[in-house]
């Protein structure tokens, strides 16, 4: 099995390169993000949230407003710790169960790829890069949320910069771009 990780800050296009590189390789991938949001929805796992941050986090229907827990998490570091330590276990159960199937390839993305133990085992790292003011419009538009609330969430990621890599996009938003690196990746995979 080998595994591509895929990482970098919102809006710098892990997800469009994620897709099109599946797509291109014909293999499974695994938007990590996505298992983060349906820890919060698990009913054991929501409610230890509430109790933890208190019940202003829940919406009407009593499920987790994730607008309302990033408003608490992204500025605060501790927090943002706690939040992790009553996801990861969920998280980290359903990442396994799809490694254990061990697929010939697979695609990990996830801006907090990096600081798992999944990055070690990853055979080819990838950075995703963009010019700032491109992400933040993208990803206000996209979320719909603030400039405020990006900023926050912002400045609580990753800094990559002592990370190695096998590739960097520098994303300028061309599919010319993205697919020279498609095949160049492809290339190397398969030699």
């Amino acid at each position: 099995m080998k595994i591509i990780g895929i990482t970098g800050k919102s809006g710098s296009g892990k997800t469009t390169l994620t897709s099109l590189l599946s797509k291109k390789l014909g293999c499974t991938s695994i938007d990590v993000d996505k298992i983060g949001h349906k820890a919060t929805n698990d009913k054991k796992i929501s409610k230890q949230l509430a109790e933890t941050f208190g019940k202003d986090i829940l919406n009407e229907d009593e499920k987790i407003d994730r607008k309302k827990l990033g408003n608490i998490v992204f500025s605060n570091k501790e927090k943002m710790d706690i939040l992790t330590d009553i996801t990861w276990g969920y998280m980290q159960e359903k990442i396994d169960e799809i490694l254990e199937k061990k697929p010939e390839l697979i695609i990990l993305e996830w801006a907090l790829l990096p600081i798992s133990k999944y990055w070690e085992k990853c055979n080819i790292k990838i950075l995703t890069t963009s010019e700032q003011d491109i992400r933040k419009q993208k990803v206000m538009e996209r979320d719909k949320i603030s400039k405020e609330y990006f900023e926050k969430r912002d400045s609580n990621s990753l800094d990559y910069t002592n990370l190695k890599f096998d590739y960097i996009l520098n994303n300028n938003y061309k599919m010319e771009t993205m697919e020279n690196l498609i095949k160049e990746i492809g290339e190397k995979l398969y030699k």
